[in-house]
């Protein structure tokens, strides 16, 4: 355990620099966004009433009041979430194959440690959980904040004060990252950690067989998820929707496990038989 820890350590460290730079981006794209949309709205309202100051009423009725939702689809507030996404996802393969690429084939050194070699898998798979769950948390740290900023710069009369739920529930994307229940944070983030064990194991299979490993690899997320969707397929193709909605997560959830164990073992085969150091 000590040595998984400071495996985790070693690979958080190695992201601190592009972490930071993700938040920052994040926190300043989005403030920026949240002031400038607010003062934009000002500015309309102020142009509607140039010239008949005293109609500021008719203004206020003729026109939407602003809302927070409405920021949050402005290209300054969602390009920092998709930025952040896409770099987690290309960190997926990244923290892999830096190891091999590197100037030293770094990862013959790593895989050499003292421990289980499953454990470096883990690191780097726990590494990425954190990162994802320490975006997440800022987003939402962030997001009373910016309502705040939104409330200093609009007056009362002109703007909808909404709870965070509320935004969440009117940004779908928003709410995929904000699950609403434990059951939907448990799938989401769940399914996400499958798919990244497998897209990990699909990369050790390529830097065991090379081009050969691509086609294992295409094969084996082929099977990995049908069978992790197969309660869903099944109840639609061949039971017409017999199954009720907990029921059918309920074999989702025993379909994850079974996909997740599988997954492991299969990377632990292949970090421990077919790479060699």
């Amino acid at each position: 355990m000590n040595r998984y820890i400071k495996l985790v350590n070693f690979e958080m460290n190695r992201i601190a620099k592009l972490y930071v730079v993700l938040l920052a981006v994040t926190f300043v794209s989005q403030v920026v966004g949240v002031i400038y949309f607010s003062k934009h709205f000002l500015k309309q309202v102020n142009e509607a009433m140039t010239g008949n100051p005293q109609n500021r009423q008719e203004v206020i009725e003729s026109m939407s009041p602003l809302s927070f939702d409405q920021v949050t689809e402005t290209l300054l507030f969602v390009g920092p979430i998709l930025i952040s996404i896409t770099a987690v996802a290309f960190y997926i393969f990244i923290i892999w194959y830096r190891d091999w690429l590197g100037k030293n084939t770094f990862v013959y050194r790593l895989l050499m440690l003292p421990t289980a070699r499953i454990n470096v898998f883990f690191a780097k798979l726990t590494t990425i959980l954190l990162m994802t769950f320490g975006l997440v948390a800022f987003q939402l740290m962030l997001l009373p904040f910016e309502m705040k900023i939104m409330q200093w710069i609009v007056p009362k009369d002109l703007r909808i004060d909404a709870s965070i739920n509320a935004v969440l529930d009117r940004f779908v994307e928003l709410r995929i990252i904000f699950p609403e229940s434990f059951i939907e944070f448990i799938l989401h983030y769940g399914l996400g950690t499958i798919i990244v064990a497998i897209v990990f194991t699909f990369i050790l299979f390529e830097r065991s067989f090379r081009w050969k490993g691509i086609i294992f690899g295409f094969v084996y997320g082929f099977i990995a998820f049908m069978l992790l969707f197969s309660p869903v397929l099944l109840n639609e193709l061949v039971l017409n929707s017999y199954l009720y909605p907990s029921e059918i997560v309920l074999l989702e959830v025993v379909a994850g496990i079974i996909v997740m164990a599988c997954t492991v073992w299969m990377s632990h085969y292949l970090l421990t038989k077919k790479i060699r150091v």
